[in-house]
């Protein structure tokens, strides 16, 4: 059975080009069952993903959701291990080959291991991420890297995908740290904000996330919180001081995204999805 790969895709006419090109290069017709969900898209993201390759299935729907675009995915598809792939990130068949071998009766849930390219970035940019990429709990994978994998066994872990802003955050806490990995030899390209203002801004979204999965599963969001450490992370920083001006960025940002996702939260019927358009450009070459 064939590895099955959903990729929800919201107006994603600028990159997802460069998502399949990266998935489809080195592979037979059989070898991965891609879904790419286009919804509520008003942009020319579905004809693009259908003209990238003949085997992609292509699903629309109205409803601009990506927990919704998830659960329409599985619908469509039957293979296992299961990818969900932000349609904004790049990944090799070769490193989702990679990944798929290291899921075992043990390990059920997996992600490649982040590049950030922070080519185009400013320094505020390139300064918060220096921090945050070093973070421990950021580097056991499957935090903000825009691909995760699943086990059949582990997608038993729950039914359908709520209706969460952090569908990666929801599925993390659901395994324990013996139970998920970090594969080092799959790598993702995952392209930075160009700008601060747009860095706040999904930064806030993930902060927003946060909130919303200890206000609904407040048990397994208590214990995941708990399982983070920054003690580690504090000692290198204070040791380097060619790093502090980093960790003040850093900090600005985590003060800044916990108001803005405070008051956000307050109505969060009414939240308008923020994202990031300055990395998303046509370039299948960076």
């Amino acid at each position: 059975m064939s590895i099955a790969v959903i990729i929800p895709a919201h107006n994603e006419a600028l990159v997802i080009g460069r998502c399949l090109e990266a998935l489809r290069t080195g592979t037979g017709p059989s070898d991965l069952e891609i879904v790419v969900v286009c919804n509520g898209c008003n942009d020319d993201t579905a004809e693009r993903a259908r003209t990238a390759d003949s085997g992609i299935r292509v699903v629309e729907t109205s409803v601009a959701s990506k927990a919704h675009a998830l659960n329409a995915g599985e619908a469509m598809v039957k293979g296992f291990p299961r990818f969900y792939v932000d349609a904004d990130v790049v990944i090799t068949a070769d490193a989702i080959r990679s990944i798929a071998s290291r899921l075992d009766d043990d390990v059920l849930a997996a992600s490649p291991t982040m590049e950030m390219d922070l080519s185009r970035s400013s320094w505020p940019v390139r300064a918060y991420y220096r921090i945050w990429t070093g973070l421990p709990y950021v580097r056991e994978g499957m935090m903000g890297v825009g691909v995760y994998a699943l086990s059949e066994e582990g997608r038993r872990r729950f039914d359908e995908f709520p209706d969460v802003i952090s569908d990666d955050g929801y599925v993390r806490m659901l395994f324990g740290p013996t139970e998920r990995s970090r594969v080092d030899d799959a790598k993702v390209r995952v392209t930075a904000p160009r700008r601060f203002d747009d860095l706040l801004r999904i930064k806030s979204r993930s902060r927003l996330g946060l909130y919303q999965l200890h206000t609904r599963y407040a048990g397994i969001s208590s214990r995941e919180q708990r399982s983070k450490s920054y003690r580690g992370a504090a000692g290198t920083v204070a040791l380097r001081p060619w790093l502090w001006p980093h960790a003040a960025v850093y900090l600005a940002v985590q003060l800044a995204t916990r108001r803005r996702a405070r008051r956000q939260l307050a109505s969060l019927d009414s939240y308008v999805w923020e994202r990031d358009r300055s990395s998303r450009f046509h370039d299948s070459t960076r």
